[in-house]
């Protein structure tokens, strides 16, 4: 039982709410997606204060929001939402986005099943790790210029596509298309622009990867046949974001809006949450810098599903279409963005800042990420979830231990043949950091998955199980 009552007020078996009063300057109340053991370790982490700290800021509106799959971060928690009105006053913040912007999920399913060919599962991951560049620093084999660049940071995927990587199709099944619009490269620096260039079609380290995963349970079979996905079924996913660029997009901007919230006169409890007005100069200026790093990520996820086509193709001597190589899905989960709800009987655009958490409107594919001894699973949204945290949900299982706690922990000799026996074949750019994202080192995403399907924000419709990954 949840022993300190005097934070939280219980709402649902699978909500929670921090009242205004919890802290000096809450402009609204904070409310955790999570059952009561889930509860219990958040208290642990402290990152329910991360919750609170948001709620501060200007302009917030109804509430600050955190999934169950919630872990301390930035200036917001991982696992946070928080929607800001710009007539209202309300801010946009890097620390609401992260360093690493539309870190995303991008999902390909097959036609192919794993009974047929099981056997070969080793040579795929083998194949997929020399096709796919991965680790930190890693280059891909796509040469930018200085202007394709720029058309990339402003149209994202769909250049990548007139160059050769991918399928027109692809885009209809892009969040946005694979374009944040507002995007100006001019606002992204030189230094970004150049960590970048080398690295569009690159995985990079730690939690990123590409991972073949079989359909082991089928939760809601008419959804299911809709997004092409049955039983036995050989699917993948891919798990990677803006890479550098982002990273330093994020970096040249917090230092921007240090100054910024002085300007501004805005009061903060974490100077990680540094911020500026949405309408002023330096909102403006960030908002088309982060949209730029999150087209590039789009870019990137593209050039890398070619890879991964280009891989099987090799492996099994057919073209993309016998295979079945078609995309799901992909979702961002690190970005902010500019979406129309109703306000008090008025429509409104509001600023949404997802951080570790994935947009799930009514209909759409929500892609959930476990650990790669575990599961992941397709869900997809719900009108509750737009009408309750601005559609959004949890983007994975969400760590449960630090790095440093994981690498002193476990062995990696024993987490290598742990997975194993669990019949899972890794590559990886380096087994020290491998060991960083151990399975125990995550809470498992089938607890997460199942308080967001209680609490009606998405329905589950397939889980999947690893059966190979390829780790930065």
């Amino acid at each position: 039982m949840i022993t300190d009552k005097n934070i939280f007020k219980k709402i649902t078996d699978y909500s929670w709410e921090i009242p205004v009063d919890f802290q000096p300057g809450m402009r609204v109340p904070g409310i955790i997606y999570a059952d009561e053991k889930m509860l219990a370790q958040i208290i642990t982490d402290n990152a329910y204060k991360q919750v609170a700290n948001v709620a501060t800021l200007p302009g917030i509106v109804r509430a600050a929001y955190a999934m169950p799959d919630i872990h301390w971060g930035y200036g917001f928690p991982i696992g946070g939402v928080a929607a800001f009105d710009p007539d209202e006053g309300g801010v946009i913040s890097p620390g609401g986005v992260g360093y690493d912007i539309n870190c995303g999920i991008r999902m390909v399913r097959t036609n192919l099943e794993f009974e047929a060919i099981k056997d070969k599962i080793e040579d795929i991951v083998y194949r997929l790790a020399a096709e796919i560049p991965s680790g930190v620093g890693s280059k891909g084999e796509v040469l930018l210029n200085t202007k394709q660049l720029d058309k990339i940071l402003e149209a994202g995927s769909k250049i990548v596509i007139q160059m050769g990587f991918g399928l027109e199709n692809d885009l209809e099944k892009t969040e946005e298309k694979g374009c944040l619009e507002g995007a100006n490269p001019d606002k992204v620096s030189q230094h970004a622009k150049e960590r970048g260039n080398p690295q569009a079609g690159t995985l990079g380290s730690g939690n990123h990867f590409t991972e073949i995963q079989v359909v082991e349970e089928i939760f809601n079979e008419p959804a299911a046949a809709t997004l092409g996905l049955f039983k036995g079924q050989i699917t993948a996913m891919i798990h990677s974001g803006s890479r550098g660029l982002g990273h330093q997009v994020c970096t040249d901007y917090l230092s921007v809006m240090q100054k910024a919230h002085q300007k501004y006169h805005i009061q903060l409890p974490d100077r990680q949450l540094a911020c500026a007005p949405i309408n002023s100069e330096e909102g403006r200026d960030y908002f088309a810098a982060m949209a730029a790093a999150a087209n590039f990520a789009w870019a990137n996820r593209q050039v890398l599903m070619h890879l991964f086509r280009q891989a099987f193709v090799k492996v099994f001597g057919r073209n993309e279409t016998k295979l079945g190589l078609e995309l799901v899905y992909d979702v961002a989960h690190n970005i902010a963005k500019k979406e129309k709800y109703t306000l008090a009987g008025q429509e409104k655009i509001l600023c949404i800042h997802r951080k570790g958490a994935t947009r799930a409107f009514e209909g759409q594919p929500v892609l959930v990420p476990g650990d790669m001894g575990r599961y992941s699973f397709v869900m997809t949204g719900t009108k509750e979830a737009e009408e309750k945290t601005f559609g959004s949900v949890c983007h994975g299982a969400g760590r449960a231990m630090s790095r440093s706690e994981a690498t002193r922990k476990f062995s990696k000799h024993q987490l290598l043949e742990d997975l194993k026996q669990k019949g899972v074949f890794v590559q990886t750019a380096t087994v020290a950091g491998l060991v960083e994202e151990a399975p125990q080192a995550y809470k498992d995403v089938t607890n997460v998955v199942e308080v967001v399907h209680q609490a009606g924000l998405a329905k589950k419709v397939a889980r999947m199980r690893p059966v190979g990954v390829i780790k930065g």
